[in-house]
């Protein structure tokens, strides 16, 4: 597994974006050199040609159609007037910044029997040296030649018939290429890879399920561990100071149906963090127990570096999808504090080591139980920002509840295991909401409510602005001090994609996937 398949000779450019690139890729914001735009997770822009002034003058500069049935989740690289995306299931395209002619195009064959979770999706590549890195719905990571899309080499992670999938942007670091692994839904094993960058080898794996040699071994009721889940279906963070990897970990199998799996089920729903080097723990917390209601723990950690209780602290930002907001201290995994973001009737509060104190009939029964938040949270798989010239948190709010049942459960290879599921709540139709949070508090200082929950994610720029989108199809600017709307623009599709925002030629785009349509910005 994660062994070499194919190698076609040497990389174009081998120190095109070496890692001392991506070490500083706040210097070059004219780039975006990695799926949240620097290592911490900020999915910022330090550009300010477009401000809250000028961007009631900002137009449609071209279009790229995916000519794809799927979910467009990608979010684009953009290296030097290069952007690349991903087209699902697994195309990469290479698309000029200026004129949105595409340069080459790459196209995976995925056999016909891949059955993804949630669609068969990509949300987007990592870049080290003169190669592209993607991960495949059958479970897959390839590396491409960056200049001409030639393939490089292709691993195995894991066998795509049993469940596992490759939805995830991969993150580069040092010389390795850090991937997850989707598939919690079908009774997988989740773990974290680490593979060399120019072979495939595998250097490491951490298990996210750990077996009978793990000293956390235990928290599974009988051989339960062996269908546990916790995949790693969202892209994580890196703190090269501590050389520490931050990954967020998925639900318990199965998920909603919680009879035979007694205990805290360990490490799902956690946050993990993972030496580079080795993969070897180094801290995690979980954050809800024994899940039985679907609150995957992948949303992008942000690392910010902040005052906290009258000292500096490096800390771990994470609005979570069980509806709290938590601060950690990322050097050592202390709980700093938590509390609700957006309605949640499950929990009476969390005790003073973050333990949630679950409320009595919240869990899911055969007749169905309502409960806030609902199974896809709060926040989900795309981005909040952190943006440091104002100091404030943009969170992506899904504001709804849904009514939680559950079925049988019982495990076949490759099949479904969920155990129930979450249903529409006929009295609580949602809403979204941009809220704009005071890191260090979890205090909500302004909020921007939309017609339905997001499924999008956003970007805040040093021009002021918060850029967003809508299940409407409408991309958006908000002034990101107040929260007031400042453009928009009617694409009229549903949006699954997080924004970017780059140079082309020294004047700022911003760009967004909506529908099956990549939409790239600018002044006039």
């Amino acid at each position: 597994m994660c062994g070499v398949l194919l190698a076609t000779g040497a990389v174009w450019g081998e120190d095109s974006v070496p890692y001392t690139r991506l070490l500083r890729a706040d210097q070059e914001p004219g780039n975006w050199l990695m799926y949240s735009g620097n290592y911490r997770g900020y999915r910022y822009s330090a550009l300010d040609q477009i401000d809250a002034g000028n961007v009631g003058r900002l137009r449609l500069q071209w279009i790229y159609q995916m000519k794809t049935t799927h979910h467009v989740e990608t979010t684009p690289l953009v290296v030097d007037g290069i952007l690349y995306a991903t087209r699902p299931p697994n195309d990469v395209v290479a698309i000029d910044t200026r004129t949105g002619r595409t340069f080459w195009t790459y196209h995976h064959p995925v056999p016909e029997d891949v059955h993804a979770c949630c669609g068969q999706v990509n949300r987007g590549l990592a870049i080290l040296d003169g190669r592209l890195f993607m991960s495949t719905v059958d479970a897959r990571l390839i590396a491409l030649d960056a200049r001409s899309g030639r393939l490089l080499w292709e691993a195995v992670q894991a066998d795509y018939r049993a469940g596992y999938a490759g939805t995830a942007a991969p993150l580069a670091v040092k010389d390795k290429v850090i991937a997850g692994i989707a598939g919690g839904e079908y009774g997988i094993r989740g773990f974290v890879d680490a593979c060399d960058a120019a072979t495939g080898r595998r250097v490491w794996r951490f298990y996210t399920i750990p077996g009978p040699d793990d000293p956390h071994f235990g928290t599974w009721e009988g051989d339960s561990w062996k269908t546990g889940g916790g995949s790693t279906w969202t892209t994580g963070s890196f703190d090269p100071e501590l050389n520490l990897i931050y990954w967020g970990t998925g639900n318990p199998g199965p998920d909603w149906n919680d009879e035979h799996r007694a205990g805290d089920n360990l490490f799902t729903d956690s946050m993990v963090a993972l030496d580079a080097d080795t993969g070897k723990l180094k801290w995690y917390f979980q954050y809800t127990p024994h899940d039985t209601h679907d609150w995957d723990a992948t949303q992008v950690p942000v690392l910010a570096d902040l005052m906290f209780a009258g000292r500096q602290r490096k800390l771990l930002l994470h609005p979570n999808r069980n509806g709290f907001y938590y601060v950690f201290d990322r050097r050592t995994g202390e709980y700093l504090l938590s509390r609700p973001y957006v309605r949640q009737t499950w929990a009476k509060g969390i005790d003073a080591r973050g333990r949630p104190i679950p409320l009595p009939n919240t869990s899911p029964t055969e007749a169905g139980v309502p409960v806030w938040p609902g199974s896809d949270g709060g926040l989900n798989w795309f981005s909040p920002s952190y943006n440091p010239k104002t100091g404030l948190l943009y969170v992506p709010v899904r504001e709804k509840g849904e009514i939680y049942f559950k079925v049988e459960a019982v495990y076949r290879p490759g099949m479904s295991f969920g155990g129930g599921g979450g249903k529409e709540n006929p009295a609580d139709p949602g809403h979204g909401v941009i809220l704009a949070m005071r890191p260090q508090t979890g205090e909500i200082l302004w909020r921007h409510r939309m017609q339905t929950a997001p499924w999008s994610g956003v970007l805040s720029t040093a021009g002021g602005l918060v850029f967003g989108s809508t299940m409407e199809g409408q991309f958006f600017a908000l002034d990101a001090r107040t929260g007031n709307d400042l453009w928009h623009f009617p694409a009229n599709d549903v949006s699954f994609a997080n924004p970017i925002s780059y140079l082309s030629h020294g004047r700022q785009q911003v760009a967004i996937a909506i529908g099956d349509v990549l939409m790239a910005f600018g002044l006039d």
